[in-house]
């Protein structure tokens, strides 16, 4: 397992890789400190990656990813990866698409342990903009659908 840290307008975000694929993001209240893990090129480009989308010079992640969890929970965060920048789907566009209630899809990208990557923020309530698992919860999400210009209906 290798794991490294980036700076972000949301703070400190932590990767963790394991076997040639980002596992884990995570951040928010995250001390950065110096990682004694052999060098991991995935990791390295999940970091410039993130660090990039950050500052507006990317809009699509092509790191390899590992979601753990039940084949539920990798079709719905597939499903996720499936929404371009700066767009929105609802939970219940993703429940259709799944074939299961949206309040399973809402479970399930809350389980994302992927997020930003994985773009969980992008997917909206029918009538408001639904729950968000990172750590700064609803404002980390809103913040970054104005990031991607998908915030029409924040502003």
């Amino acid at each position: 397992m290798a794991q490294g840290y980036v700076t972000t307008e949301l703070g400190h975000v932590r990767v963790t890789c394991e076997d040639g694929a980002v596992t884990r993001v995570r951040w928010g209240h995250i001390t950065p400190k110096i990682e004694d893990d052999a060098p991991d090129p995935v990791l390295d480009e999940a970091l410039t990656q993130i660090a990039a989308y950050f500052a507006g010079e990317l809009t699509e992640f092509t790191v390899p990813v590992s979601v753990s969890g039940s084949a539920f929970q990798k079709q719905v965060c597939g499903a996720m990866q499936d929404i371009p920048f700066g767009e929105t789907c609802t939970y219940g566009d993703l429940a259709k698409l799944c074939e299961a209630p949206a309040q399973a899809i809402g479970a399930a990208c809350g389980g994302n342990p992927i997020p930003i990557i994985i773009p969980c923020h992008r997917v909206l309530g029918a009538n408001n903009l639904g729950g968000f698992s990172g750590s700064g919860g609803i404002e980390d999400k809103v913040w970054l659908l104005r990031h991607e210009g998908a915030a029409g209906l924040l502003i």
